[in-house]
């Protein structure tokens, strides 16, 4: 277990501030001055109580004046949050949250002929770009809904994919529809809780940055 170092303003490092529904700090852990910072639940501090934590979840790496996070194949994921209005590009694959919803956008497949060579039946795909599909576990989805040419608006009370009974979903909440390049991009479109993109290589991270990690959120305070 990493000891945890006493927070004050003057040092210098990196700090993750915990961050409570209301926005308000709920405790800090300063991330020890080495070249790579491995947290997660084992690492007790702020970490310890969350079980939606991996006990070795995501590792810090400085590489010149660059920070860097990674996730360190944790089972529930690292998660950032997109700033409002600022496109994400989307590939298939990728998963993100809203609320406490789990959403990956997958690409649209025909199954193709039998063994046999006889065509299936099947909606035609035609006029679509993929489609998002509700993560409920692991290796399961949910419903799925696909997404035509002009995009999709997701919301709680408006937009063409609704999340009803999602408290923490804002009634128009975000988008997925193609850019002027032609590849498909996710926008928060101003939502209270913002829309979080699961990370699937170590990208790089600066100061004000919110990631969620397990069941908490985190802001990374330089």
């Amino acid at each position: 277990m990493q000891a945890v170092a006493p927070a004050s303003a003057s040092a210098p490092g990196v700090t993750l501030t915990a961050l409570r529904a209301d926005g308000s700090e709920a405790g800090s852990f300063r991330l020890p001055d080495a070249q790579s910072v491995t947290v997660g639940r084992d690492t007790g501090s702020i970490f310890a109580g969350d079980s939606y934590l991996s006990p070795r979840h995501a590792s810090f790496v400085r590489r010149g004046s660059q920070l860097l996070i990674k996730d360190e194949g944790s089972l529930n994921g690292v998660y950032l949050k997109l700033k409002a209005n600022e496109p994400h590009l989307l590939e298939f694959g990728d998963a993100f949250r809203i609320g406490q919803e789990i959403v990956r956008f997958e690409e649209l497949k025909g199954q193709g002929k039998s063994a046999d060579g006889v065509e299936r039946f099947g909606s035609p795909a035609r006029g679509y770009i993929g489609r998002l599909a509700l993560v409920i576990g692991r290796d399961t989805t949910g419903n799925s809904f696909p997404v035509p040419e002009r995009g999709v608006h997701c919301g709680r009370e408006r937009g063409d994919i609704l999340f009803s009974e999602d408290g923490y979903v804002s009634g128009l909440h975000c988008r997925i529809a193609k850019g002027s390049d032609g590849r498909v991009y996710l926008t928060d479109v101003g939502s209270s809780n913002g829309t979080f993109v699961r990370l699937n290589s170590e990208r790089s991270i600066g100061g004000g940055d919110v990631l969620l990690m397990g069941q908490q959120l985190f802001r990374v305070d330089l």
